[in-house]
């Protein structure tokens, strides 16, 4: 994610240039195909986090593993320096996410969102320039209590709390809505109209940058990782599946949203319901384009969109 800053000032570009594609369309159904053990086959409830029951820890950092099986853990520096501090978390045998530590002496979120198995989690202090030395390591093993947990709960990246004004506005947004699909579709149909792609932010933001959803909610404008921040803490706060995806569409770096509903299935590419099918769909592409039939061809073709993380 070190190419972050260069490739995001590309992103209002694009936008604009996605107006003359012509890419054609793709309705796909209902992505159902993920059927996974019997701990998944319904959709849990979230527990309250628990704190200091499994810790690994030194002098340097130390690691909360008491919410292993909800799909997340805390990391602390402790070191008591003011250096830039990174987290790297690792499956074994997958992908390593690399996160800022931003907040030194005080606890942060992290998701684990490749499934059970044996992960390691490594903290590192700048020593120089871009040189980094390892301050702690250990591994841990996870069982999830449910596959859905990791998409489920607030992290570094989806960043709320249930008194957060984003909350408040998802909760008013789902009011009388009885099934998900209304839930998500008026979440989705809100963002869309109400947000507008902040072109500025997109050719100034800092490699590291994190969404702060109320701040985004009240200016009613951001990047990409804005409105898929904001619609997965809507969504996730309504108890529905979300996972905030980080990739590509085209040669750029973006971020989407895939969204799971009950008896429906993972909807990849974000959403969009046109009354008969689920399409593949990308809010910010969408509200920049005002809907225009070349983004709306643009954004239902998967073949545009290449996934390196989800959060």
């Amino acid at each position: 994610m070190s190419t972050k800053r260069n490739i995001l000032k590309r992103v209002g570009a694009l936008a604009l240039a996605l107006v003359l594609l012509g890419a054609a369309a793709m309705v796909v159904g209902a992505a159902g195909q993920d059927a996974k053990a019997e701990k998944s086959a319904t959709l849990p409830q979230k527990a309250a986090p628990k704190t200091g029951v499994t810790v690994y820890s030194n002098e340097k950092a130390s690691v909360d593993a008491s919410n292993l099986s909800e799909g997340y853990l805390m990391v602390k520096y402790t070191g008591g320096k003011n250096v830039r501090i990174k987290v790297q978390i690792t499956k074994s045998g997958g992908v390593t996410y690399t996160y800022d530590l931003n907040n030194a002496g005080n606890v942060e979120t992290f998701p684990l969102t490749e499934g059970d198995g044996t992960y390691t989690v490594k903290v590192f202090e700048n020593t120089s320039g871009t040189k980094y030395a390892q301050a702690f390591s250990t591994s841990v093993t996870m069982t999830l209590r449910n596959d859905f947990l990791p998409f489920l709960y607030p992290n570094q990246y989806v960043n709320y709390t249930m008194d957060s004004q984003t909350v408040a506005v998802g909760a008013q947004l789902c009011t009388n809505k009885t099934d998900d699909l209304a839930k998500v579709t008026a979440v989705f149909d809100w963002v869309v109209d109400n947000f507008t792609y902040d072109y500025d932010k997109a050719a100034t933001v800092q490699s590291g940058y994190l969404p702060v959803v109320d701040t985004v909610l009240a200016a009613k404008k951001g990047i990409c990782f804005d409105y898929a921040a904001v619609m997965t803490a809507m969504l996730r706060s309504q108890n529905i599946p979300c996972k905030l995806v980080v990739g590509y569409a085209g040669e750029t770096y973006h971020a989407w949203i895939n969204v799971y509903v009950d008896g429906v299935g993972w909807i990849d590419k974000a959403i969009y319901f046109d009354g008969q099918n689920w399409t593949l769909m990308d809010p910010t592409f969408t509200s920049t384009g005002n809907r225009s039939q070349s983004i709306m061809q643009y954004v239902t073709d998967s073949t545009n969109y290449t996934q390196k993380y989800a959060y």
